[in-house]
């Protein structure tokens, strides 16, 4: 996967400590007044609440099912095995994320691998219901914001200590590149790197920041040869702007044929935008993403 993703995700790491201390400063009020002390109370309120409700839709939409494009099991295996992991592991290693001591999360996983345990059950079976078990925690008011997103940091940390590992075990390349960005004003860093790190373990050549503009976007398809185009949204504001976002790749791109496809929390719960948006296929869970790119690309090879 590219560098910039990767960097990406640790920059995210590095700063955990200065957004503890920053989101943990209590807002300065002006006047004494208490309608003011109110007002500024219910916009603080009202912000957070949009932050979560944001934070739990990209954990349960769109971090937990590309969690799943590592297993890619072949249809008719037989029935799923028992968990690698019990629930009490999974709630102990998410309290591990929320806990004091940063490097705890690696710390253990790095002690599980020790005795055993396969990079897929690990990716598959702890960090995953490990950032759901983050969410259930928020949604029960038993974190808060900040706790929760630092908690996502952690775990993302340790998914960029395993990618070289993870990344060594793909097969031979496929031969095929993706660009796989946020939609501008969209920052899934998290997802981004997950995404990335499966399409690149299916053999593709993936291409990605955790943060472009839409002028970035457009040159990167105009300078490089790309299969497809993935880009994620986390809500409905940032899909108004993607027709333009999409139309700039088209005309401008490299790959006369470029296939573009959308997720992300937005297309989740409204998958029929996609085709408002110009794109040519979404997917609603992380399996069908690679499935679904998979064949488009093949369907505009057949037509050229």
């Amino acid at each position: 996967m590219s560098r910039g993703i990767q960097e990406g995700a640790r920059d995210d790491a590095d700063r955990e400590g200065v957004g503890r201390e920053r989101w943990g400063e209590e807002r300065p009020r002006s006047g004494g007044a208490l309608s003011h002390a109110l007002n500024d109370r219910a916009v603080a309120d009202e912000l957070t609440d949009e932050r979560l409700k944001w934070l739990v839709r990209t954990i349960e939409a769109e971090i937990i099912p590309r969690l799943m494009l590592a297993h890619r099991a072949p249809p008719g295996d037989a029935a799923p095995q028992a968990p690698a992991f019990s629930a009490d592991e999974v709630s102990a290693f998410a309290d591990l994320a929320l806990g004091q001591d940063a490097h705890a999360s690696s710390d253990q996983v790095a002690a599980l691998r020790a005795e055993g345990r396969t990079l897929e059950a690990i990716y598959l079976e702890l960090l995953a219901p490990a950032a759901r078990r983050l969410g259930a925690l928020w949604e029960a008011d038993l974190c808060d914001f900040t706790e929760v997103t630092v908690g996502l940091w952690r775990l993302q940390q340790v998914m960029y200590d395993l990618s070289p590992d993870f990344l060594a075990q793909a097969p031979q390349p496929v031969g095929r590149r993706a660009l796989l960005v946020a939609a501008p004003g969209s920052q899934h860093t998290f997802g981004l790197f997950m995404v990335a790190e499966f399409f690149r373990h299916a053999g593709w050549d993936v291409w990605g920041q955790p943060a472009v503009s839409e002028a970035e976007i457009i040159e990167a398809a105009r300078s490089e040869w790309f299969d497809i185009v993935g880009l994620s949204v986390g809500c409905d504001l940032h899909v108004e702007g993607l027709s333009s976002v999409i139309l700039g790749i088209r005309s401008s791109s490299r790959n006369p044929g470029i296939a573009v496809m959308v997720g992300g929390p937005a297309f989740v719960a409204h998958p029929e935008f996609h085709e408002l948006v110009g794109a040519d296929g979404t997917a609603v869970d992380a399996p069908h993403a690679i499935l679904e790119a998979e064949s488009l690309v093949a369907a505009r090879t057949r037509r050229s």
